[in-house]
């Protein structure tokens, strides 16, 4: 199981924007993009993104650039993944490869979709209870927060 290079540079761009709200500062297309590796048009396209999933705010100019639009603890992870590229398993996928009559190929009692939904609520049980400022804060992994939702 794989995320893709969106959702992995998406959150990063998203969290280097987070370490500089609370100093009020916004960064730049530029800066992101040096910071994080990523080229200035992929930047620029994951941001767009971030802000019409209302994560972002976005001010013009040349004391402009991007900010978080509310606290880092008010964003939802799982909320900024599913912006950036959708769920793991969604259930439109069985109705995209199943036969013209809606009949899954396999059988109608098929065993393999129980186990992405099964996978699915999993990741978003975790993800439900992570927001941007746990990323930003202590090592998740100590948080109780995943180790209660595991």
């Amino acid at each position: 199981m794989k995320f893709s290079a969106q959702e992995e540079y998406g959150l990063r761009c998203l969290l280097r924007i987070a370490r500089f709200y609370e100093m009020g500062k916004s960064l730049t297309i530029p800066e992101i993009s040096r910071g994080e590796g990523i080229t200035e048009h992929t930047t620029a396209k994951i941001l767009r993104a971030l802000r019409l999933g209302g994560f972002l705010e976005s001010e013009r100019g040349h004391l402009g650039g991007y900010t978080l639009s509310r606290p880092p603890e008010e964003i939802n992870l799982g909320n900024v993944l599913k912006a950036l590229g959708g769920k793991l398993y969604d259930d439109e996928f069985c109705k995209t490869h199943s036969k013209g009559d809606r009949i899954c190929t396999i059988t109608a009692d098929c065993s393999v979709r129980s186990v992405w939904i099964l996978i699915q609520n999993s990741v978003d049980n975790v993800l439900q209870n992570l927001t941007i400022r746990d990323l930003i804060g202590d090592n998740i992994l100590a948080k109780s927060t995943i180790s209660e939702s595991v």
